[in-house]
């Protein structure tokens, strides 16, 4: 399957997006708790969280998909793109999508707002995936770790608990 087409999400695609996303978080074994609702109101407000692009079949099943948003780096001295999200239908694995899905967000943030690099973060327990991503010159960073505070966390640091 080489024949599909890549293009930014709009709002009446948000199904297909989640559509992908459950996908994704199934295979990976995560809840799913995101909706349509927060899809559009996260990238479709007055400051877009994130952007997305969809890959489709020609017969217009969605076959892959990336989501992604601007980040800053000051000890790189640009911007970049922060990958939230890839998603490959079984289907069409092995052909070159996900690659591609990054290369066109990967343009597509260059265009927006002067991307010069590419961060994402992989689960320890996925190492097909991590070898995807050193397959394309992605290498992981051992001086840093990945840090989280969730909402009761912030809500917390707001002084609103």
């Amino acid at each position: 399957m080489q024949d599909f087409t890549i293009r930014p999400v709009e709002k009446p695609d948000l199904p297909l997006l989640d559509t992908a996303l459950k996908a994704l978080s199934k295979e990976l074994g995560d809840a799913h708790p995101a909706s349509i609702a927060l899809l559009e109101k996260a990238g479709f407000g007055p400051t877009p969280a994130y952007y997305a692009l969809i890959a489709e079949s020609r017969t217009g099943a969605s076959c892959g998909a990336v989501v992604f948003s601007p980040t800053l780096s000051t000890t790189l001295a640009t911007t970049g793109l922060f990958v939230s999200d890839l998603w490959v239908a079984d289907t069409a694995r092995g052909i070159g999508l996900g690659r591609r899905l990054l290369s066109e967000a990967a343009k597509f943030a260059l265009a927006r707002w002067g991307a010069g690099y590419l961060k994402l973060a992989v689960y320890h327990t996925s190492s097909d995936t991590r070898r995807f991503y050193e397959r394309l010159g992605l290498s992981p960073r051992h001086d840093e770790t990945t840090m989280l505070l969730d909402k009761t966390g912030l809500d917390a640091l707001k002084g609103e608990i």
